[in-house]
């Protein structure tokens, strides 16, 4: 299975951006639509951190910092996961990863937890 991420590019604090995330090669054998999606952000030279999850019931999970500005989707159909992020600050700003994982008992914010990665999309927000 691959992950591809895309709609990443150089906003304005207060500016809005859409992220994707298709799902390719045997989705329909391995059940994308049984499988928890989410996104991390990482920061260069830095660490993945959780920002956003969304289980195959659609429940939404979301950091701290960008719950009632970032939302979360997923098209089943369409093997595709998105993130709708309005109210973008500086701090947004990184590498946005998306990531599949098939065992919905382990964490959703545990990086360890994910078995497919996409190759990110770089988001930068400036002030």
């Amino acid at each position: 299975v691959q992950l591809q991420a895309s709609g990443g590019g150089l906003v304005q604090a207060g500016d809005s951006l859409r992220l994707s995330c298709v799902a390719s090669g045997r989705t329909r054998f391995s059940g994308f639509s049984d499988w928890r999606m989410a996104w991390f952000r990482q920061a260069p030279g830095g660490a993945r951190f959780f920002v956003s999850a969304i289980t195959p019931a659609l429940e939404p999970e979301y950091v701290d910092s960008v719950k009632d500005r970032f939302t979360i989707s997923r098209d089943n159909a369409r093997s595709s996961v998105s993130l709708q992020m309005n109210g973008l600050k500086p701090e947004d700003s990184g590498i946005y990863y998306c990531a599949a994982a098939r065992d919905l008992q382990s964490s959703a914010r545990n990086v360890y937890d994910y078995d497919d990665w996409g190759q990110g999309t770089l988001v930068t927000v400036s002030s």
